[in-house]
């Protein structure tokens, strides 16, 4: 998979130099490249207790992105999901140490605990103060002698720089870091590796599965499972997570571990704010990446139960861009909508014929989802047959208050219906032609020359005509022959649809940003969802 990088051997020095120039002038280097990577405060003048961290890199934006005040002193990087040498380490303890001391706040894993460990005895035969913290809040493999640090390690720098930035002193410091870690737990999930740059992807985890407490650096988690919904996943994570919930008002670190989107990381966020095993959450920092494993399409969620103190200190904003600060956990506010937004409801009235015609073309589309994403996928977005399904499935729950048996009121409500449930300029224009079509029912049009003049005036509003590679290229002739019949009708929007894929200029619609290239040999999904919904009520007349 391609990467935008430079080359896998100054990947991590390309990155360090690109945090550095976007810094804002707040952050600066040791000068050891290639072997030692350093990044440290530009305005520390070892006055107080130094914090420094860090690790292999790939979990961007930790640890680098966290220096700064009240958090990082400085933060020690080694390559990608490697540990940084000894030197290294005790190059950054000399650079940033006074007599007030630093700590020395490093993730369990064998690497860095070694090599940060005999930095740490080194620069004591220095003569100066370092102590240091090991972070083990992964609570997936409990079988394990030593558990794994991960994202609750940002618990650590948070509220020890916190202290450290009010001039508390390194014993203090020490003792509530270890606190913090002795109480936080964490867990993730994941539906996919990562791609370690350099290297073929791991592909461990199969479609329709998802992998409980992967580790950072993409280390086999304790079971995989099937993979349902986010409300499912979340739950799962925090019922890893009772023991933890269960002491009392919490905070909980959600955390993007690199490649979930913001989309999805929202929803997360609502699974999570929701659930009845979160009842002693009251704070929340993020959704956002903060310990990530590259570009892991996956989450994960540390609990801390906190006190005042910590509260505070987790609440002290910082200037750093990677720290999402903390939020108050609460039910979301919800507005009413201004007088006039919404349509007068029509009185609903039944007719069963009219209510299976209705479903009978619903079920036709949401049958057609699948195939249609994929053909739009082919010119735009590939999201035609999720709108219209969505739509259907939202048409046919309104039936009951739709009045069946009046069709000027029956196009109208469909309508508006479809407006406000159908996404992206689709609605709209379904609205206009249900709606346009309704008033030339009220007009005493029949329903053939009512629908006419609904595509007439969506030809008027959107500017697509006949030739243009739009779904009316598949509409306009099944209305010309629908007096003549289903059948007729059928095979006259077949034909148009078909003739889509020989246009390879679309003059309307997101299509006509695609290259010509991408169009020929593919039906243009509006019309073909045309030609489906017109065969499809033929075959059932």
């Amino acid at each position: 998979m391609s990467q935008f990088i430079n080359a896998k051997d100054t990947l991590v020095t390309d990155a360090i130099e690109g945090i550095l120039e976007t810094s804002n002038g707040t952050l600066a280097r040791l000068d050891g490249y290639p072997h030692i990577k350093v990044v440290t405060r530009r305005n520390w003048d070892k006055s107080k207790v130094a914090l420094i961290s860090g690790g292999g890199s790939g979990h961007e934006p930790a640890h680098a992105g966290f220096v700064g005040e009240g958090m990082l002193t400085a933060a020690v990087c080694g390559e990608v999901f490697a540990s940084p040498s000894v030197d290294a380490v005790l190059a950054g303890i000399l650079a940033v140490t006074g007599p007030a001391g630093c700590l020395l706040i490093v993730k369990n894993y064998t690497g860095d605990r070694l090599n940060f460990g005999l930095a740490a005895e080194r620069a004591r035969a220095f003569g100066l103060k370092v102590s240091m913290v090991v972070v083990d809040d992964d609570i997936a493999l409990p079988h394990l002698p030593q558990a794994r640090g991960v994202a609750g390690t940002l618990f650590v720098h948070k509220i020890a720089g916190a202290m450290a930035e009010d001039g508390a002193d390194l014993d203090a410091i020490t003792q509530a870091a270890q606190k913090v870690i002795s109480a936080t737990a964490s867990i993730g999930k994941s539906l996919d590796t990562c791609t370690v740059p350099g290297s073929a992807k791991e592909d461990r985890i199969p479609q329709g599965k998802a992998e409980l407490g992967l580790g950072i650096h993409g280390e086999a988690g304790v079971e995989q499972v099937d993979f349902q919904d986010a409300k499912v996943a979340m739950d799962m994570v925090l019922g890893k997570l009772e023991n933890a919930l269960s002491k009392g008002p919490c905070v909980a670190l959600l955390n993007n571990l690199g490649g979930t989107t913001p989309l999805e990381m929202a929803v997360l966020s609502h699974e999570l704010a929701r659930s009845p095993k979160a009842k002693s959450i009251t704070s929340i920092i993020g959704p956002a990446p903060m310990m990530t494993s590259l570009d892991m399409h996956g989450f994960s969620v540390s609990i801390l139960p906190m006190d005042k103190v910590q509260e505070a200190a987790l609440a002290r904003p910082v200037p750093m861009n990677a720290w999402p600060g903390l939020a108050k956990l609460a039910a979301a506010e919800v507005a009413p909508l201004p007088d006039g937004l919404s349509p007068i409801q029509p009185i609903p009235s039944d007719n069963a014929a009219t209510r299976a015609l209705i479903e009978t073309c619903c079920d036709l589309l949401i049958a057609s989802e699948t195939d249609l994403n994929a053909l739009d996928a082919k010119s735009g977005d590939g999201d035609t047959g999720s709108t219209l399904a969505t739509a259907a499935r939202a048409l046919k729950d309104a039936l009951d208050r739709m009045p069946l048996a009046d069709l000027t009121q029956l196009f109208r409500a469909i309508g508006n219906e479809l407006s406000q449930t159908m996404g992206g300029s689709s609605g709209v224009i379904l609205g206009i032609f249900f709606g346009a079509t309704g008033d030339a029912c009220a007009n005493g049009k029949p329903v053939t020359d009512a629908l006419k003049a609904g595509l007439e005036r969506i030809s008027e509003v959107g500017g697509a005509a006949r030739g243009h590679r739009t779904m009316i290229d598949a509409l306009a002739p099944a209305l010309d022959a629908l007096d003549d019949g289903l059948t007729q009708a059928a095979q006259a929007a077949r034909t148009g649809a078909d003739a889509t894929a020989q246009m390879g200029q679309a003059k309307a619609g997101r299509a006509s940003y695609v290259p010509e290239e991408n169009l020929i040999g593919h039906t243009d999904p509006g019309a073909e969802a045309v030609a489906r919904l017109f065969e499809g009520l033929a075959a059932a007349e």
